[in-house]
């Protein structure tokens, strides 16, 4: 059953509001005064407004950006797929690594920028705050310091050298060009600051369902930490794996099928998720409504008598060498992955009879009347309590950080594989990498954990079968920085492009 959390309520009071507001053009906060008294009715509208760009995650700015698409694509568990390579050219560039500065993904660019903005907006709020708790303040100071540091941590990841900005522009609106390793020091700040003093609860209430907590910033930490290869930050992340284990506020669902469904959502396995409703969004308005069309994008063509799955547009098909990395007798393979055979589905491009599965089309979950196609309510799991197991085995295997408070990396693994139904086995790096990789099939984080790993050599194939021959070079670990986004900066603040392009 769908929960309508407390930011959705608050967001459903305010009415849906557009947000095309890129960083050249940042509007001040709408709801007091710039700069003016805030009350606490002003903050929540501001901090509600924050949350919902989460919702954008699928379709806004007439761009299908899926995060969880746009990372796996250049990975090797799925294909580009739909109607041809020229369905949607600029996913198939971004799948063969060789992304152009005028044809890529660049919703996303207008997404989280918008989504920092808003952060920024919260923040300066709550600087001008009157008749609100100083624990409600430190609270609403922290949720936003998490969401700018998580907006902003995905365009560090896509694009590195980017813009950034923490107030309101002046004239001419433009900000200022930072390193990858730069914004890498502003992120962790952010992060530390929602960490720090427990501002934040370890989980949250069923009324605050999709509201962040302190385990949340935690996970979040360990991913920038562990993308960045910090090892001075190593052990604390550690650490903080650990106080989310031993806190025995969070564990794993014995059924890893389960996750996936509505009854699934807001589980004891979830962290942090997103809180789709089937409702708002239409191809006339890019930017509004809580729905997503994940579900259809990869969902296959004019599927037939395979309830509860419903058919979609037939994009990202699932590899082969994919599902058979997964043993027998492994729930997660039937968990992450549909296997749909010839007859109850329209082939389309790089077929190869294999969908994902955990955010699949499913019969009920986006009722009439509206745009069908973009108001699924599957909600987005963003971090998972199976992942601060992989991440604790694999920060004390394969970057030797001495265990605590009697956690151990055997023990992580062994709880990952005794859910999955397959025996245990020993925790050695290979082991754990391929554990992460058949975990989170289709969760968008394959790509990223090759990329840390150094392992990008496997990125390099000639699969013409499959219209799929591509070469791994160092600068694809960052995307073309959009031309139109160049085109709009000058003098001082001229953005330069990525090395490589």
């Amino acid at each position: 059953m769908k929960k309508y959390s407390f930011i959705l309520a608050l967001a459903t009071m305010l009415g849906f509001s557009s947000c095309g507001d890129d960083f050249l053009t940042i509007s001040p906060t709408a709801s007091q005064e710039a700069g003016g008294d805030a009350t606490e009715g002003a903050i929540l509208a501001n901090l509600a407004s924050c949350y919902q760009i989460l919702l954008f995650d699928s379709y806004a700015a007439s761009n299908y950006n899926s995060i969880v698409l746009m990372s796996d694509l250049r990975s090797d568990d799925i294909y580009k797929g739909g109607g041809d390579a020229g369905d949607q050219a600029q996913l198939y560039r971004l799948s063969q690594l060789d992304a152009t500065a005028t044809e890529l993904p660049e919703g996303l660019w207008n997404i989280y920028y918008s989504g920092i903005s808003r952060s920024n907006n919260v923040i300066q709020a709550c600087e001008n705050a009157v008749g609100v708790s100083e624990e409600n303040l430190n609270q609403y100071k922290a949720e936003a310091h998490f969401l700018r540091a998580y907006y902003t941590h995905w365009l560090w990841k896509f694009w590195g050298n980017i813009p950034y900005f923490e107030e309101d522009l002046p004239a001419p609106y433009m900000a200022k060009q930072y390193t990858a390793d730069e914004i890498y020091v502003k992120i962790l700040a952010d992060i530390d600051f929602a960490i720090e003093g427990d501002k934040l609860p370890m989980n949250t209430t069923a009324q605050n369902a999709g509201r962040i907590t302190k385990a949340a910033a935690q996970m979040l930490k360990a991913r920038v930490v562990m993308y960045q290869k910090d090892q001075t930050k190593y052990a604390a992340v550690l650490t903080d794996m650990a106080e989310i284990i031993t806190s025995g506020k969070y564990s794993l669902v014995s059924d890893f099928s389960s996750i996936w469904v509505n009854a699934g959502e807001f589980g004891v396995e979830s962290i942090f998720e997103t809180n789709q409703l089937p409702e708002g969004k239409t191809w006339g308005a890019a930017w509004q409504g809580y729905g997503t069309n994940l579900p259809a994008f990869i969902s296959p063509n004019t599927l037939v008598g395979q309830e509860p799955f419903i058919g979609g547009w037939g994009f990202a098909p699932v590899r082969t060498e994919t599902y058979a990395i997964y043993e027998e007798g492994d729930t997660r393979r039937e968990g992450s992955i549909n296997k749909f055979e010839d007859g109850t589905y329209a082939v389309r491009f790089q077929n190869t009879g294999l969908f994902l599965g955990k955010y699949a089309a499913r019969k009920g979950y986006n009722p009439p009347p509206g745009d069908i196609d973009l108001n699924f309510d599957n909600n987005l799991r963003i971090f998972r309590y199976s992942e601060v197991l992989l991440n604790a085995a694999e920060l004390m295997v394969v970057n030797g950080v001495a265990p605590v408070q009697g956690v151990t990396a055997q023990n992580c693994l062994d709880a990952i594989r005794l859910r999955a139904g397959v025996e245990t086995i020993p925790a050695t790096t290979a082991n754990i990498k391929l554990e992460r990789r058949r975990e989170f099939v289709g969760e968008g984080m394959r790509f990223w954990d090759i990329v840390r790993w150094g392992d990008t050599s496997l990125l390099t194939e000639n699969k013409p079968a499959f219209s799929s021959v591509r070469t791994w070079e160092d600068h694809c670990k960052y995307l073309p920085i959009p031309q139109s986004e160049i085109e709009k900066t000058e003098g001082e603040f001229k953005l330069q492009q990525n090395p490589g392009y």
